[in-house]
């Protein structure tokens, strides 16, 4: 999975998907979209790579010291009791510039559950450690991460949701009429939507690089 730039649009969608929802055709030919509770899992913008500098404070192409990057990023969706609990695992992939001696770093990342888009409901700091053999200029290694949401928060009323999955006929008065235009859905179905969010924990003028290069 790459970072995207259109996170929101992305969100907005698997907000209706889900993790483990099926696209399928009714019985009338139309597309019918079954919602999952379980969260969706995504990379913010700019947060799924870290370019460190030697000397630290250039931004010169010429001093770039190591890159590394979130890929292959993998999730799984289960209940336990109450609880949705959705984990998440993730290959980190690196590279450096000067591959003499054997080499360790740190990178930390961050672990985020987003309730509705906008409310942070809980964050968490891990590490990763990338180890360079002697004369490698790549290394990887792998991260995970996992969050619990009460199944009851997750879920939608009975009655939006029958307004949501309300089959319509051509000629039906509301036929034509999409129940998620209505804000009252739209607010109850993003209040019910959470996603879990990784990346790398980046400083102010990480972020500023990644998103300005």
């Amino acid at each position: 999975m790459r970072p995207t730039k259109t996170l929101a649009l992305m969100l907005s969608l698997t907000a209706l998907a889900g993790c483990g929802g099926n696209d399928m055709l009714d019985e009338t030919g139309g597309l019918r979209i079954t919602r999952s509770a379980c969260p969706a899992v995504a990379i913010p913008a700019y947060t799924g790579d870290v370019t460190l500098f030697n000397p630290a404070n250039s931004r010169d192409s010429r001093a770039i010291d190591v890159v590394a990057t979130i890929t292959n990023v993998k999730s799984t969706c289960v209940t336990q009791g109450s609880d949705l609990v959705v984990t998440t695992s993730f290959d980190v992939l690196a590279r450096r510039t000067d591959a003499s001696g054997v080499r360790s770093i740190t990178l930390p990342y961050f672990a985020t559950v987003m309730r509705a888009g906008t409310k942070i409901v809980s964050k968490h700091i891990a590490n990763v450690e990338l180890n360079f053999p002697a004369g490698d200029e790549r290394a990887a290694t792998t991260g995970s991460a996992s969050a619990h949401v009460a199944v009851a928060d997750a879920s939608l009323p009975p009655a939006i949701e029958q307004r949501i999955n309300k089959k319509r006929k051509a000629g039906d008065d509301d036929a034509a009429v999409d129940p998620m235009s209505d804000p009252e859905v739209k607010a109850v179905l993003a209040n019910a939507s959470f996603e879990l969010l990784v990346g790398f924990q980046l400083t102010a003028d990480q972020l500023k690089y990644n998103a300005t290069r």
